[in-house]
């Protein structure tokens, strides 16, 4: 059964419901230019609620201790819930705890999967790691979509071996070329990356297929999960992808974590990206024995607290159910796609687009700049994103330079979504913009 057979199949949260939530989200009672605040920018960046925010300060207050080095009982402790926070995420994306490797952001993640992969190219890692070798020959596969974190480090891959990368390209609404992208991964594809979710579209990828022909060449598969994870139920295993990754701030949890979920047997046979303490079992003054992953990944001090936090998000999530999360989302974005077609002047990235999508819209209006729709909306109290989302290529593939997105979460509520509708439309009239 597929995700969004599932999320057909739930009741999206009532709004009593989403009311009860936004109690839990102390900043979303501020007021933004004498209005109430309506956030509606959690594609950048979530907001917390009080168990987030709480089990943070309690381990700084009750536990701070430096893990995996001290034998004393709080250092002891610390270990403890730090592996349990892994623990938690591993459920929440359906991997096991040893396949989960802390790291400060997504970016992060990803750069550590393409350095890993320079460095096998190099000879490091032995025997073992020549299966993650590239070469002149070899091939790299990426879209027209991605954000740039899943863009440079794979440009930068090829730079540094000699592969070539490979670009899968977009139709003229925004949608990727499955026949293109089928074709472009071929026999001498090593490495294929993907978003789940575009993160300027909100559409939803058709991994599957990507993933079943990776699996016909022997590719390998990296799957951008920054803006599935928060708002659909994640399953890497089921996805049979090789990689994901996530980053904490955009479900709900604290800025400066987040996480690479890594295959056990791929895992074991790369070599480190980062070097230092901790991450080591022999040191020499000329050579070292690595740790087994996942520690292996994680050298010097790691971000204690904030993955005690993002455990919490995640126990958050699963509470209230991400398939519930999922249907009020598609709803909520129903609403805003449906309402945005509706304004004259305003173009929807990919609105026509025939796929999944999450609550998340980015648009163009015409003869007004998106920096100036975006401050006439926080004039009202209404926080969106505004420039060309880290996605430059696809703006420039669909015409523009920028765009005004709007994105929802749990915490959304139809009247915000209005309020966007409303604020768009007002927009227009006050610069004048109508034909």
């Amino acid at each position: 059964m597929s995700d969004s057979t599932v999320i057909d199949s739930v009741v999206p949260l009532s709004e009593a419901e989403v009311r009860r939530i936004r109690d839990d989200f102390p900043i979303l009672a501020t007021a933004v230019n004498g209005h109430p605040l309506a956030y509606l920018d959690s594609g950048a960046t979530s907001q917390r609620p009080r168990a987030v925010l709480d089990a943070e300060r309690a381990f700084a207050t009750t536990l701070n201790a430096a893990v995996h080095r001290g034998a004393h009982t709080l250092a002891a402790e610390a270990t403890e819930v730090f592996e349990d926070a892994r623990r938690s995420l591993a459920r929440f994306v359906g991997a096991d705890e040893d396949e989960i490797v802390w790291t400060s952001n997504a970016t992060e993640a990803i750069n550590l999967v393409a350095y890993s992969l320079s460095n096998a190219s190099l000879g490091r890692g032995g025997a073992a790691a020549a299966r993650l070798r590239l070469g002149e020959g070899d091939e790299i596969v990426t879209t027209e979509m991605e954000h740039h974190a899943n863009l440079i480090p794979w440009q930068e891959l090829a730079a540094r071996t000699g592969a070539t990368l490979r670009v899968v390209p977009l139709d003229d609404e925004g949608a990727l070329r499955l026949d293109e992208a089928l074709r472009l991964i071929g026999d001498r594809t090593r490495i294929v990356a993907v978003t789940h979710v575009s993160n300027v579209l909100g559409v939803v990828n058709p991994v599957e297929q990507i993933v079943a022909r990776a699996r016909e060449v022997g590719a390998l598969v990296l799957l951008d999960a920054c803006q599935s994870a928060p708002h659909l139920p994640l399953d890497v295993r089921a996805l049979d992808v090789d990689f994901a990754v996530l980053s904490g701030h955009k479900m709900l949890g604290p800025s400066g974590i987040g996480a690479l979920y890594g295959r056990r047997d791929l895992l074991e046979i790369m070599p480190p990206f980062l070097t230092g303490g901790s991450m080591i079992t022999t040191v020499t003054t000329t050579t070292a024995e690595y740790m087994p992953p996942p520690q292996r990944f994680e050298a010097g001090t790691q971000r204690v607290s904030q993955a005690v936090a993002l455990a919490a998000a995640v126990d958050y999530l699963t509470e209230i159910g991400m398939p519930r999360i999922a249907a009020h989302e598609a709803a909520l974005g129903s609403r805003l796609l449906d309402g945005l077609r509706a304004i004259d002047g305003v173009r929807v990235l990919g609105g026509g687009i025939a796929l999944p999508r999450v609550g998340l819209a980015s648009f163009d209006v015409a003869g007004i700049h998106s920096h100036d729709v975006g401050q006439f909306l926080d004039d009202r109290g209404i926080a969106v994103r505004v420039g060309h989302h880290c996605a430059q290529p696809l703006h420039r593939r669909l015409g523009v330079t920028s765009s005004t997105r709007a994105s929802t979460y749990l915490y959304t509520i139809e009247a915000e979504v209005d309020a966007v509708l409303d604020g768009v439309a007002a927009a227009i009239d006050f610069f004048g913009a109508r034909a």
